[in-house]
């Protein structure tokens, strides 16, 4: 009887062991059972930022690169390899046309000046000597012409040799460039100064043979420099090159505007000079960074009851921030302008910037 039972009671421990063995089986086919529902039923949702359609005004502009010069502007060479002997002028300071900038050695080689101030003198003592003859009748007026003549031509050439070795301003400004010292040689292929008019400058630039036809006499334009941008100067284009440089290709546009009271822009700077070239009035327009290049083209995720889809438009004009619309959405279409990257055709979105 105790063998039947030990027997019975294995038999029956067996057959929990199996039991639970099974029940344990099918509780982890279960779960894994629930997580495969959890994962078929599960709906991803984006969070992007988004913007509407609108129809504004659109300027089309471009900037282009440039150097400064001022409205009057003339460098100063000298005519001859001579010694200086003095320089008169500093940088900043104010000049007058026909200030004495610098003083040559008027005794070297090249220099005439002394042989010709010579002449002059001379010529100019016969003058007022036939001068007073003349006055009383000691001379005849053909006697005293002639004398004239010599004095005028001994005038002029010691005035020429002057102009040699007494270098002087030909217009009215201030000393923007100073490029000798005293003791240097002269080189008259070299620019000893350069003087400008700075209470207006101008902004020289170059652009390209498609841009020609959008710049004309008047057009207005934005000179600033990089070295600090906040400092922007209104102007207007006033000359424009009917032919093109034949090296680079490119046609040289002048503008002019008023320099600051502090005279903070300088003959030359390099400049940076913004052009409006094309406004339109009623452009359809969206952000430039929302545009999403695609193997057809342009696109853009367009929402549509909490679903973004990418739609195919065609573009336009920009000024670097917005552009236009041609085709493919309308005015109070709503656009995804931040996310679209983490989307594709019916995504499930939510509009953070509400």
């Amino acid at each position: 009887m105790k063998q039947i039972s030990d027997s019975r009671i294995k038999q029956i421990f067996s057959a929990m062991m199996i039991i639970s063995l099974f029940v344990l089986q099918s509780c982890g086919e279960n779960k894994e059972e629930t997580k495969t529902i959890d994962k078929t039923s599960y709906t991803d949702t984006v969070s992007v930022e988004a913007q509407t359609v609108e129809v504004k005004e659109l300027a089309l502009s471009k900037t282009f690169s440039g150097s400064l010069e001022g409205e009057e502007q003339a460098n100063i060479v000298a005519k001859i390899p001579e010694r200086i002997m003095k320089v008169n002028v500093r940088v900043g300071e104010y000049v007058r046309t026909g200030s004495v900038l610098f003083e040559l050695d008027k005794g070297g080689a090249s220099s005439q000046f002394y042989q010709a101030q010579a002449s002059f003198l001379n010529a100019q003592k016969n003058f007022e000597r036939m001068q007073n003859l003349l006055k009383e009748g000691a001379v005849s007026q053909q006697s005293f012409d002639g004398t004239q003549t010599l004095y005028e031509v001994a005038k002029a050439n010691f005035d020429a040799a002057r102009s040699t070795v007494e270098i002087t301003s030909p217009i009215a400004g201030v000393v923007t460039a100073l490029n000798v010292n005293i003791g240097d040689l002269a080189n008259p292929q070299m620019p000893m100064a350069t003087i400008a008019n700075i209470g207006r400058m101008k902004a020289k630039f170059n652009v390209g043979e498609s841009d020609v036809p959008s710049f004309f006499v008047g057009q207005s334009v934005q000179v600033y420099s990089e070295m600090n941008p906040d400092v922007i100067q209104t102007g207007k284009i006033f000359q424009l090159s009917n032919s093109a440089n034949v090296q680079s290709r490119t046609f040289e546009m002048q503008a002019m505007f008023t320099n600051t009271k502090d005279r903070w822009f300088k003959p030359g700077m390099f400049c940076r000079v913004n052009v409006n070239m094309q406004t339109k009035k009623d452009a359809l327009v969206i952000p430039f960074a929302s545009i999403v290049k695609n193997s057809s083209g342009d696109g853009v995720y367009l929402i549509n009851e909490d679903k973004a889809y990418l739609k195919q438009i065609k573009t336009g004009i920009t000024d670097g921030k917005t552009i236009e619309v041609v085709s493919g959405l309308k005015a109070g279409d709503k656009i995804v302008t931040l996310g679209m990257n983490n989307l594709k055709d019916g995504t499930v979105v939510v509009i953070s910037n509400k």
